[in-house]
């Protein structure tokens, strides 16, 4: 069975971009790929939790000491046996919260189990390990003073809210199976998710574009991805410039745009 790319996961899990037909299919019938979907949801939430929080007292010295020990395991080699790798998170002892930070940080660390991909033919080298280990025994230990402080308190994750949008559909000559959608969030970030592109000598740009007059900016690249998060300038007007435009651009030093427009959709909202 082929899984869905570990960077589209990680865009469905903090809820940038809305799953698709196939990846909702798939999602239906694959426990591996919903299973890692909810672990980055959780490890999202835990982050959100702290968000805004100061004046919090030091994490206790046994924190990093579980954090220490954790980094070690996972250099040393595997970090859980099989049997732990296929545990989901809904099946997840309730108690888990009440355990030892270090055994917290371990389940933690169970559900981003890196090993995982490596089944999955697109393994983690062992400094990612090293670094999920840390970061999600850092947030156990960050939220659980917090859980203290403010027991009655919970922070939902929040999702981005989105100010416009747009499909986006070939353009020109490009192949009908070609597609996409743009969504602007109210923090000023245009986020893209792009499919079946045809292959180009260069790279992809996209521009938003005024339509009545046809003047237009560059808004960033696009990288080897489907999904990118672009920042857009604070002043910019969306009711003029509406138009979202994928193009075709080749390494020849113009700034200018190339004339090959491959995607493009119109923003409302």
């Amino acid at each position: 069975m082929q899984h869905l790319d570990h960077d589209r996961l990680v865009f469905l899990a903090l809820g940038e971009s809305e799953a698709d037909d196939g990846e909702s299919t798939h999602l239906g019938t694959c426990a591996l790929c919903r299973a890692e979907v909810a672990s980055l949801q959780q490890v999202a939430g835990l982050g959100t939790e702290t968000q805004g929080l100061a004046d919090l007292p030091d994490p206790p010295e046994h924190i990093w000491q579980g954090i220490e020990a954790q980094v070690r395991a996972a250099e040393a080699g595997p970090l859980l046996t099989e049997t732990r790798r296929h545990r989901v998170p809904e099946q997840a002892d309730t108690t888990t919260a009440e355990a030892a930070p270090g055994a917290v940080a371990e389940s933690t660390v169970t559900r981003l189990d890196p090993t995982r991909r490596s089944r999955r033919g697109r393994g983690w080298s062992r400094w990612a390990a090293t670094a999920v280990t840390a970061a999600a025994a850092a947030a156990v230990g960050v939220v659980g003073t917090v859980s203290v402080l403010r027991p009655d308190d919970p922070t939902p994750t929040p999702k981005p809210v989105v100010v416009a949008s747009a499909p986006l559909a070939a353009y020109g000559a490009t192949p009908p199976t070609a597609k996409g959608d743009a969504r602007v969030f109210q923090d000023g970030q245009l986020h893209l998710h792009v499919a079946n592109l045809p292959s180009v000598a260069g790279y992809y740009e996209v521009w938003l574009i005024n339509p009545t007059t046809m003047e237009m900016f560059s808004v960033g690249t696009l990288g080897g991805g489907p999904d990118a998060l672009l920042p857009l300038p604070p002043n910019v007007d969306l009711k003029s410039y509406s138009v979202v435009d994928v193009s075709a651009e080749r390494y020849d030093n113009n700034t200018d745009h190339s004339g090959d427009s491959l995607l493009r959709g119109s923003l409302t909202g």
